[in-house]
């Protein structure tokens, strides 16, 4: 799969519904697109400044956290392998950056048969696949410390919408085409409307968190990702559930 935006379209690639009534491709040419188009998409944009800023402020926090936090994911990923010696790392494949695939990386929080079957499933809650050790760690999203390598590898920025698999975002597009409007962005770690509307378990959820993340893109600044970041670690800190 994949949605590059910067490309010419090709005819296997998913429809963007303009509200005016035309489809276009979620592979964009800003030769190509009319300045209507254009004008429609310039908000969901960040500007090459904001993307070095927000880049390189993503590489110092990777670092940083990486560092200060390397004995708690030492000891977490010790846990995880004593409880049924199999790895403590789990990875799945998600769409970010211009819609193309990336392996992300969390601590593993289900038993390793929880999709024995292929068919993709997302966790509920008190969902049986989950260990005890990783239902702890998903309340308190202690899951993801290992998606700071992602943002490290450019895969994913701190803040940013929350990526999901190939089997989902298509569903996603199918009940809302302007969903492909946040693969002008970087997926991220920490996201707005996580904090404000927590795990996802519909596609109904999935879509009403979508459109929150169109609201972050649209109204975009470094200072709202500063408040972000903050928001959530004392929501993490403080043991509050999201």
């Amino acid at each position: 799969m994949n949605f590059d935006v910067n490309n010419s379209t090709t005819a296997s690639q998913v429809n963007v519904c303009d509200p005016s009534g035309c489809n276009d491709m979620c592979r964009i040419n800003p030769v190509d697109v009319s300045s209507r188009r254009r004008e429609r998409l310039n908000p969901f944009r960040l500007s090459a400044s904001q993307k070095i800023v927000k880049r390189t402020f993503d590489v110092i926090i990777a670092i940083m956290a990486l560092i200060l936090f390397s004995p708690i994911i030492l000891i977490i990923a010790l846990i995880i392998w004593l409880n049924d010696f199999h790895s403590p790392i789990f990875s799945q494949t998600r769409v970010g950056l211009a819609g193309k695939e990336f392996t992300i990386y969390k601590f593993r929080s289900m038993r390793i048969d929880s999709e024995c079957d292929g068919v993709p499933r997302l966790c509920c809650d008190n969902d049986s696949r989950l260990t005890r050790i990783g239902a702890f760690l998903r309340d308190h999203h202690l899951d993801e410390f290992p998606q700071l390598w992602n943002v490290l590898r450019g895969d994913m920025s701190v803040v940013g919408p929350r990526p999901e698999r190939p089997f989902f975002t298509d569903k996603i597009i199918a009940s809302f085409p302007d969903y492909c409007l946040l693969f002008h962005i970087r997926p991220g770690l920490f996201s707005d409307a996580t904090l404000r509307n927590g795990y996802t378990e519909t596609i109904g959820q999935m879509v009403r968190r979508a459109e929150m993340d169109l609201e972050y893109l649209r109204n975009y600044s470094f200072f709202r990702d500063i408040k972000i970041i903050w928001q959530t670690s004392v929501s993490i800190i403080s043991g509050k559930k999201f």
